[in-house]
């Protein structure tokens, strides 16, 4: 069996693009005529300029290859051009080949790609979803009651854990020190959910790493007696030293990775005990098997994983299989219930019960593209379109 094709969808996700206002899904088709899916999470360049990207790097290293040979696969791509060091671009394309290839084995040998992995150590996984505004309202952080009693909303719902960022806009000149605005609102926001939900719901505080260590600890000081689970990305991702001074000044688990690239990156926060939670996002990390290899390194440290997801349901599919394996597992994101446009762009939507997403046990990812609703919804970001932010810039978050 070889790779006989590739085609790329650049997505455009419809108002109010919970997840990104675009998606970037692979397609590799075998000779023997079984389809793979995956998804790419970068946003360094246009959707269109990763499609291009996209069938640059097929040309060379993965057309008449053997989907089975994975981790050669990956090898032969990460090395191009002998750079073999992290590159967020290089290994967010790889990272969706590599999320088909997997797709394609568990196809061709019948099996969820979660029995490839070592089987399923969960039967259902806990999800947890940011605070979304309610309609005619552009967010959550301006008015506290509003954001919590969206809280008490979704704890209705079944979630036991709610994300929300608000600690202020990330800049091309971190990181600072929070203004006393920033505490402030920090502090009212979560105040105010705490008290509306109670021991019913985990807290995650996010952030994006626009502080530094010391504003990072004022921050962490001030949030502290609401018991957050996590302190999300204090400090800049490629600072693992000084996000442990964090770590060691504050009570609150740190979490970061969703900006991290390969096992190397995510090796350096176990050397510098920078945090105990760590979020690979499978379409940038380097994909499936390195998320396995990712969360090893993590059990062998007493870490955590909580797989970041801001992107569509391929993805989200891909993390709901790699999840189901891991015995370090804390929770995982959903973009809420994965429905609305998530739904409509699978055959059959991820499976979501009060809370919990049950793994689908079909074979590969579990999940198929409908593809005529992806042709239906193409992403313009031509010169003169009406040009959406990219999903690392949403304002939504």
């Amino acid at each position: 069996m070889k790779i006989a094709d590739v085609t790329t969808f650049v997505i455009e996700n419809p108002p109010p693009s919970f997840g990104g206002r675009y998606f970037i899904v692979v397609k590799l088709t075998t000779d023997t005529g079984i389809v793979g899916y995956g998804e790419i999470y970068a946003a360094t360049f246009g959707p269109h300029t990763i499609a291009a990207m996209v069938d640059d790097v097929a040309a060379r290293w993965v057309i008449d290859q053997d989907p089975n040979r994975i981790e050669l696969l990956w090898r032969r791509i990460y090395s191009s051009g002998y750079s073999l060091r992290p590159d967020p671009t290089l290994v967010g394309i790889m990272s969706g080949l590599e999320m088909a290839c997997w797709d394609i084995v568990g196809k061709e040998t019948n099996k969820p790609i979660s029995d490839l992995l070592g089987g399923r150590v969960h039967d259902r996984l806990r999800t947890y979803t940011y605070l979304y505004p309610s309609a005619g309202w552009r967010d959550v952080y301006t008015d506290p009651e509003h954001a919590a009693a969206r809280a008490v909303n979704e704890v209705e719902r079944g979630f036991t854990a709610l994300k929300f960022d608000p600690a202020g806009p990330y800049t091309a000149f971190d990181g600072h020190q929070p203004s006393l605005d920033d505490i402030t609102r920090s502090t009212q926001m979560i105040s105010a959910i705490r008290a509306a939900v109670g021991p019913r719901a985990d807290l995650l505080f996010g952030t994006h790493g626009q502080f530094t260590a010391s504003g990072a600890i004022r921050m962490a000081t001030a949030i502290e007696p609401y018991g957050p689970l996590w302190f999300e990305e204090p400090t800049a991702p490629d600072q693992p030293d000084e996000m442990a001074r964090v770590a060691r000044q504050t009570s609150i688990p740190i979490a970061t990775g969703e900006r991290l690239t390969t096992i190397s990156e995510f090796a350096a926060l176990a050397r510098h005990q920078a945090a105990s939670i760590w979020q690979p996002n499978l379409g940038r990390c380097g994909g499936i098997l390195a998320g396995k290899k990712i969360a090893a390194i993590a059990e062998a440290n007493g870490c955590q994983i909580a797989p970041h997801l801001y992107s569509g349901p391929i993805l989200g599919a891909a993390i709901v299989q790699l999840a189901a394996t891991l015995p370090n597992l804390l929770i995982i994101e959903g973009i809420r219930e994965w429905g609305g446009f998530h739904a409509e762009l699978l055959t059959t939507p991820i499976r979501w019960e009060a809370g919990y997403v049950i793994p689908s046990r079909e074979p590969g990812l579990g999940v198929e593209l409908d593809e005529e609703v992806a042709l239906a919804h193409p992403y313009d970001d031509r010169p003169g379109a009406d040009l959406h932010l990219s999903m690392g810039e949403d304002p939504v978050r």
